[in-house]
């Protein structure tokens, strides 16, 4: 990997391709009106956000090659590394850019809510594909805050340009989750059964035995999704979380060992628990009864 940019603050990656110096806190930059701009390779302590207006090949994301598409907007959360690795090569691109720091969230209802944005930790191959239509309703936005930026600080305008940040991002998520929608309707309408048949696989590899119980983490990538993106596909056609579809799964499995005759000790350590205690618990919390209780109705061996 070559050269980073480290985005410490939204005005380094500003300055970096030329961009208007706004605000300490908020940037907002519309690539048409660059005379230059340099492609980069970005390591994150901020917020962003990022409209492409054309096809911009081989960007980078972790360890992910992507194409990003007409009207796709993809967004990084801090701590992430992405952008292209031709550090330095100017170009000459088309789209928009919104980044924001932490500290504009400070003592904001947005902070808190910012867990519930998922999409901040999707994948850039799992970036949100728009209509025209959509587009210009963020676009519209963002142009409001370029505009309140550029009126002149005042003791309103910061909380002005956060409820504007956040009807962009209310925006994204009613729009993303039109997208999951869609995608649970068609390519990945076999979703589900792909991932009962990735977990029945895990433990017929064994793998329990040296991973322990399977997790989301580890069924997203075995699927090329993200861990977020592939939750939410699974809560879209399920009604439910990956993480409760893993533990039902587990627990059937345990009820299967248990009625087999393998004992309480035996069967957590089938399923990949590290404690019998564990197990205990979690199948008590399944069931509503502990796992010795459940074998001594059918008379089979507790320990």
């Amino acid at each position: 990997m070559g050269k980073i940019l480290r985005v410490h603050n939204v005005n380094d990656y500003a300055r970096y391709i030329g961009a208007p110096v706004l605000h300490p806190l908020v940037s907002v930059i519309h690539y048409d009106e660059l005379e230059h701009c340099r492609h980069s390779l970005n390591n994150y302590d901020v917020f962003a956000l990022f409209i492409g207006d054309e096809k911009l090949e081989d960007l980078s994301y972790g360890q992910l090659q992507y194409d990003l598409s007409c009207h796709a907007l993809m967004c990084v959360a801090p701590g992430q590394i992405g952008g292209k690795t031709d550090m330095g090569e100017e170009i000459h691109t088309r789209g928009w850019a919104l980044l924001f720091d932490t500290k504009l969230l400070q003592g904001t209802e947005l902070r808190r809510r910012m867990s519930d944005y998922h999409f901040f930790s999707y994948g850039t191959s799992e970036a949100l594909l728009m209509s025209p239509e959509q587009r210009q309703s963020i676009v519209r936005l963002l142009e409001q805050i370029r505009l309140e930026l550029l009126s002149g600080e005042d003791a309103h305008t910061l909380r002005i340009v956060t409820s504007m940040i956040e009807q962009i991002l209310e925006l994204v998520a009613r729009y993303y989750a039109l997208q999951l929608s869609t995608a649970v309707t068609s390519t990945n309408s076999d979703l589900l059964p792909r991932f009962e048949h990735l977990l029945r696989q895990y433990y017929n590899d064994g793998l329990q035995q040296k991973q322990g119980l399977p997790t989301v983490k580890y069924c997203a990538q075995q699927l090329c999704l993200s861990p977020n993106y592939f939750g939410d596909l699974i809560r879209e056609l399920t009604g439910d979380s990956a993480l409760s579809h893993i533990r039902r799964f587990v627990m059937q499995r345990a009820q299967t060992l248990l009625t087999g005759g393998a004992s309480v000790t035996e069967t957590a350590e089938q399923l990949g628990f590290d404690y019998p205690q564990h197990f205990t618990r979690q199948f008590k919390k399944h069931f509503g009864v502990t796992p010795s209780h459940y074998t001594h109705t059918y008379g089979l061996p507790t320990e």
